[in-house]
């Protein structure tokens, strides 16, 4: 038959054992890794010397002189025929017999209208609402102080100036 506890039962042996065996020690050795590092010197290598280049001389290029153009005669433009005026010809107004005035029969005058009476509207009156107690005043909460000449003591450890 399986064991009634599995295999948890072995988890909190190992747990007891792994602690035990841990001390305080490396956290103390590992330190020194927080710290600033130190990096080890490296010499220095001396400067090589690079041998100096000879001085080239380029041959003399001669100069041209620029060449010169000759000058073009300036061609003559013909002269553009002149084109006659255009007329339009002009078409004379005709004339419209005049139309007489049309008489409008006029529109024969009817009763005036009386202007009817409306009866008048009945006012409306607005309910009162109920007065409401007064609210009383609200004292916001105050956060305690400390006095100014109390020394809080730093929790960062002092740095030293000096690397060693």
């Amino acid at each position: 038959m399986a064991h009634p506890h599995g295999p948890s039962s072995i988890l909190l042996p190992l747990l007891v054992i792994t602690l035990s065996l841990m001390s305080g020690k490396e956290v103390v050795a590992s330190r020194h890794l927080l710290e600033e590092p130190t990096l080890p010197k490296v010499p220095e290598l001396p400067k090589p010397e690079l041998p100096t280049l000879p001085k080239v001389e380029l041959p003399h290029i001669p100069t041209i002189p620029e060449p010169k153009l000759p000058t073009l005669p300036k061609p003559e433009l013909p002269t553009v025929p002149q084109v006659p005026a255009f007329h339009i010809p002009t078409i004379p107004e005709p004339k419209l017999p005049t139309l007489p005035k049309p008489e409008l029969p006029t529109v024969p005058q009817g009763p005036a209208l009386e202007k009817p009476e409306l009866p008048p509207l009945p006012k409306l009156e607005t309910p009162k609402l109920p007065e409401l107690p007064p609210l009383p005043k609200l004292t916001l909460p105050t956060f305690p102080t400390l006095p100014k000449d109390i020394h809080f003591p730093s929790l960062s450890q002092p740095h030293s100036t000096t690397t060693p």
